[in-house]
C-alpha cells in the first residue's frame, strides 16, 4: 500500500508540464546529492501552506518590496537597515562574519534579515548576498505583491552539503543577484521547524523519489510546490552536472514568466491529486506480532554478512533496525539474529564512524565497511546508540558493548552539555584547517607527523598500528582512525602482554585528545531541542540503572528536571531553546519523548512526581493532537500555523516518530498504573498505522518495539529496600544494586521497575502503582517481587533466584 502511494504520486508528477519541460531540458529527476532516502511519506502538501508569522524579522520590509508610496518604502528601508545594523553591532567586537564578502575593515559587505534570528543555521546565512527571509508572512506577502515565485532552502547547521551549497551558490554574487531579482528566497532550519520540513519533504519525494538536505523547493506565491531537489552544483559542468543551480533557477524563472498560468495550474493539480491520495490512509486493527516477523525476514535477506548493517553504501546506523533487533533476538531465540546484531555493532564501534579519540559516533559512513564517515555528530544519534549498545551489552552479556555505551555518554557529558544542564544539538562536520578554509573531517583526522608529535613511548608504537593509520585516508591524505586489529591481536604481533597494549592505547587516546583540542573545534549548534534532550535523558537513565553509574543518574535527573519545568509550571511546552530563548511550541515528539524520559527517571528515583509528569504529558497529547477520525496523533496542535495538512507521521528514521514514542509511552504508563484505557490508547495508535506496518515494517522500527511489548507478557518488578541514609537515587542504593546489576547479563526490555522502602510503598508511591502497594521486606533484607499481570512469584532476597525469575521469556 505504501509503495502504491509513492508510485502513484511519482507518476502523477510526471504528467505535469513543468516536470516534462524540465526533463526535456535534461534535468535528472533524482537529486544530485541524496543524504538519506525515506521509505515514504504519507503527509502531503497542498493549499495555503501556512499563515501567521512567529519570527522577529516579520516587522521589517524588504528594500525591493513594492510600496504604495516612495516615502513608505523609504521609511521601511530605513527601519530595516537600523534593525540590521543594531543586530550586527550587538554581536560585539569579536564577531567574525561567516562570509567571504568583507569590507577592508573586516565587516561584512552584506547583512540580510537572518541576522535577526536565533537559529545558528539561519545566522550562518546572514551575510550571504542572497536577500534571505525567514519563513513567515513577510516573505509570502512580498511574493504575492510582486507576483514572484518563492525559493525555499531547508537545511541545518551541521549539514556538510548545506555548507557546500552555501559556499558555492549562496555566496556567489551572480547567483544571488538572480535570486534577488526573480524570486523571494526563504531559509528554514529543519530542526527548529520540523513541521515545515516534513511538508516540503513530501513535495521533494514526490518530484524526485528520494530526499535529503539541503532541500530546495520552489513554490508559487500561493505556496504550492512546482519543483524540488536537493544539492545542486553552482554551474553546469561542476561535479559533472549537466545543469547547475544557476541554470536551474534561470529555467524555472523563464517558465514562470512565460507560462505562469500553466505553472500555477499544474502546481494546483499536483496538490489536489496529492490530497486525494491521503484518503487511502485509514485505521486498521491491532496487527499482533506479524510485522516484527516480516521485518526479520526482510532484514535477514538484506544483511551484509561481511560488514554488518544492510548491504550497500552509504551506511546509516538507523537503516538497520537496531531498536527492534535486540527484542526480536531475545524472544525468537534466533542465534543468527543475535550474531547479526553483534556483527553490526562491532563493525560500527571498530570503524571510522566511531570517534576513537574523543568518543561518540559520526552521522553515517559513506562506504560499506563503516570506515569513512560523514563527520557531523548529532545528539539524537548519540542518545539512541548509547541505548542500543547498553541493550546489546545486556543481551550478549558483552562488556565491550557497555564500554562503548559509556564512551558515547561520557563524550556527550563532556562536549555537548550546557550550563543549564541541557544538551546541545550537534557538532559540525567541518572545521578550520591551517589555511583558513573549512574542511570536512579535518578536526578528527591525522597525518603521521601530527600523530608522532602528539605521542611518546609505547603509545607512539601502538597507535599507528592499532588505528590503521596507513590504510584509510581522506581525499587530503589524512588518516581516518579505526581499529585495524584488536588489542589482543596487536599484542600477539608485537610479542607484548595484552595489558601493555591496553595501557598504551589508553595513553594514546588521552594524548591525541589533548593535541586535537588545540585545533579549531567544529561549530557546535547550541540550541537545545526538547525531544532530543528527552531521548538523551532516557539513555543516561537506562545506563545508570544497568551499570550502576551514579553520575549518569545525576545527569538524567538534572536534565529531566529542566525539561519538565514548564510542565510543572503549567506553561506551554517549548520545542527548543537557544541561549535561554524559547524557539516555538512543542511538537508531538517533544511531548512523547519527554513522557518516556519521565517514566525512565521515575524508575531511577522512585519519585512519584515523575509518573504524574508522564501522565500529564500524555493526556496533553491526547487532548491536543488526537486525530479523532482516523486515530493516531498529529504533530502540531489545531490552531497552530496552518500547513493545510496536519502532519501525522509514523516513520522512524534517525529520530523516532512522535506516534511511535507516544504508543510506547502509553504502553509503559499502562504497566505502572494498571490502567486498561492507557493500554487501549497505545493499541489504538498502532492500529492507526497497521496498514503501513504490514506493508513496510522497516519504516517504523520504534513502533515495533511497542508492538513487541504489547504482544509480550511484561514483568512488573518491585524492589523493596531497607531505609537508608544514602543520599542517592533509590536505584543507586546499596540495597537495590545487587538486583539491578543482574541486567548486565539479562535483557528484559518489557519490564517496569518500582523501587522503594516499605514506608514509601505503603504510602504515596504504592497508591500510584497499585501492584506495588504494601510490598514488604523479607527478614529485613532487600526483597524482589517479580509479577506478571498482577500475579507475583514468591518474593526473594536471593539474587540468583531473582535472575531465574526475570530470565523467563515468552516467545512470539
Amino acid at each position: 500500500m505504501c509503495t502504491q502511494v509513492q508510485i502513484g504520486a511519482d507518476r502523477l508528477a510526471e504528467s505535469f508540464s513543468i516536470v516534462e519541460a524540465l526533463a526535456k531540458m535534461g534535468f535528472s529527476r533524482s537529486p544530485a546529492k541524496v543524504t538519506q532516502a525515506r521509505a515514504w511519506r504519507w503527509i502531503l502538501l497542498g493549499g495555503a501552506v501556512l499563515s501567521g508569522c512567529t519570527h522577529s524579522s516579520c516587522a521589517g520590509s524588504g528594500a525591493s518590496q513594492q510600496a504604495t508610496s516612495a516615502s513608505t518604502a523609504a521609511n521601511h528601508e530605513a527601519l530595516l537597515r537600523a534593525r540590521l545594523h543594531a543586530a550586527l553591532t550587538a554581536k560585539g567586537a569579536d564577531y567574525v562574519p561567516r562570509t567571504r564578502h568583507k569590507n577592508p575593515d573586516g565587516s561584512p559587505k552584506y547583512v540580510n534579515r537572518l541576522i535577526l534570528e536565533q537559529s545558528v543555521y539561519l545566522l550562518q546565512h546572514a551575510h550571504n548576498p542572497v536577500n534571505w527571509f525567514a519563513w513567515g508572512d513577510e516573505a509570502f506577502a512580498k511574493a504575492r505583491a510582486e507576483n514572484k515565485p518563492i525559493f525555499v532552502s531547508v537545511g541545518y547547521s551541521t549539514c556538510h552539503w548545506c555548507h557546500v551549497m552555501e559556499e558555492e551558490s549562496f555566496e556567489d554574487e551572480e547567483i544571488a543577484a538572480f535570486l534577488n531579482d526573480h524570486f523571494v528566497s526563504i531559509k528554514v532550519d529543519r530542526e527548529v521547524r520540523p513541521d515545515v520540513d516534513d511538508v516540503l519533504m513530501t513535495a521533494l519525494l514526490s518530484f524526485s523519489g528520494s530526499g535529503g538536505w539541503p532541500m530546495n523547493v520552489w513554490l508559487t506565491p500561493e505556496k504550492e510546490p512546482f519543483f524540488a531537489g536537493t544539492y545542486f552544483p553552482p554551474r553546469s559542468g561542476v561535479r559533472g552536472a549537466r545543469h547547475g543551480f544557476l541554470s536551474v533557477i534561470k529555467e524555472l524563472s523563464q517558465m514562470y514568466t512565460t507560462d505562469r498560468a500553466a505553472v500555477v495550474r499544474d502546481a494546483k493539480a499536483f496538490v489536489e491529486s496529492l490530497k486525494k491520495l491521503t484518503k487511502a490512509d485509514v485505521a486498521g486493527h491491532f496487527p499482533g506480532a506479524a510485522p516484527i516477523q516480516k521485518l526479520a525476514e526482510v532484514t535477514t535477506r538484506r544483511f551484509d554478512a561481511q560488514h554488518g548493517g544492510l548491504s550497500g553504501a552509504p551506511k546509516f546506523p538507523s537503516a538497520f533496525p537496531l531498536r527492534t533487533w535486540p527484542r526480536y533476538a531475545r524472544r525468537s531465540g534466533d542465534k543468527v539474529a543475535l550474531s547479526m546484531l553483534q556483527t553490526t555493532l562491532r563493525a560500527m564501534q571498530n570503524g571510522g564512524i566511531f570517534d576513537h579519540v574523543g568518543g561518540g559516533f559520526h552521522r553515517y559512513a559513506v562506504d560499506e565497511a563503516w570506515k569513512v564517515p560523514h563527520f557531523e555528530k548529532m545528539l539524537y544519534d548519540a542518545a539512541l546508540l548509547a541505548r542500543v549498545y547498553t541493550e546489546a551489552g545486556q543481551l550478549a552479556a558483552d562488556p565491550i558493548f557497555f564500554a562503548t555505551a559509556r564512551n558515547v555518554l561520557d563524550a556527550l557529558a563532556r562536549d555537548m552539555r550546557g550550563g543549564d544542564t541541557l544538551f546541545f544539538s550537534a557538532l559540525d562536520a567541518d572545521s578550520l584547517a591551517p589555511g583558513g578554509k573549512r574542511e570536512e573531517g579535518y578536526f578528527y583526522t591525522w597525518t603521521s607527523a601530527e600523530m608522532g608529535a602528539a605521542l611518546k613511548g609505547d603509545a607512539a608504537v601502538v597507535a599507528p598500528l592499532l588505528f590503521g593509520v596507513s590504510s584509510v585516508r581522506t581525499g587530503d591524505n589524512r588518516a581516518i582512525l579505526h581499529l585495524e586489529k584488536s588489542p589482543s591481536q596487536l599484542a600477539a604481533d608485537l610479542g607484548w602482554e595484552p595489558g601493555r597494549v591496553d595501557e598504551a592505547a589508553a595513553q594514546a587516546r588521552a594524548e591525541l585528545l589533548i593535541a586535537r583540542n588545540k585545533r579549531p573545534a567544529p561549530l557546535r549548534d547550541e540550541k537545545a531541542i526538547l525531544a532530543w534532550n528527552a531521548l538523551t535523558v532516557s539513555a543516561f537513565a537506562r545506563a545508570a540503572m544497568v551499570l550502576g553509574e551514579a553520575r549518569y543518574a545525576e545527569i538524567a535527573v538534572q536534565t529531566a528536571a529542566t525539561l519538565v519545568r514548564e510542565v510543572r509550571q503549567k506553561k506551554p511546552l517549548s520545542h527548543a531553546w537557544m541561549k535561554g530563548a524559547r524557539l516555538g511550541d512543542a511538537f508531538l515528539d517533544d511531548y512523547a519523548a519527554l513522557a518516556l524520559a519521565a517514566l525512565d527517571v521515575f524508575e531511577l528515583t522512585g519519585d512519584g512526581a515523575w509518573l504524574d509528569d508522564a501522565a500529564a504529558l500524555l493526556q496533553s497529547v491526547h487532548n491536543l493532537l488526537l486525530d479523532k477520525e482516523k486515530g493516531g496523533y498529529f504533530s502540531t496542535q489545531e490552531g497552530a500555523e496552518t500547513l493545510l495538512f496536519r502532519d501525522k507521521n509514523a516513520d522512524d528514521e534517525a529520530v523516532p516518530s512522535g506516534n511511535s514514542l507516544a504508543a510506547l509511552a502509553w504502553a509503559r504508563l499502562s504497566l505502572f498504573t494498571d490502567n486498561a484505557d492507557h493500554r487501549a490508547k497505545s493499541e489504538a495508535v498502532i492500529g492507526a498505522f497497521a496498514a503501513r506496518l504490514g506493508a513496510s515494517p522497516a519504516a517504523s522500527d520504534q513502533m515495533l518495539c511497542t508492538l513487541d511489548l504489547l504482544t509480550d507478557v511484561p514483568k512488573e518488578i518491585v524492589l523493596v529496600i531497607p531505609e537508608s541514609s544514602e543520599n542517592v537515587p533509590v536505584s543507586m542504593s546499596a540495597g537495590a544494586r545487587p538486583f539491578l546489576s543482574v541486567q548486565q547479563k539479562v535483557f528484559v526490555p518489557n519490564a517496569v521497575w518500582v523501587i522503594g522502602t516499605e514506608k514509601q510503598l505503603a504510602g504515596s508511591l504504592g497508591s500510584k502503582v497499585p501492584w506495588a502497594k504494601d510490598k514488604t521486606l523479607k527478614n529485613g533484607r532487600a526483597t524482589a517481587y517479580v509479577c506478571e499481570r498482577g500475579s507475583c512469584k514468591l518474593p526473594t532476597t536471593d539474587v540468583d533466584t531473582f535472575t531465574k525469575q526475570i530470565e523467563e521469556t515468552a516467545p512470539y
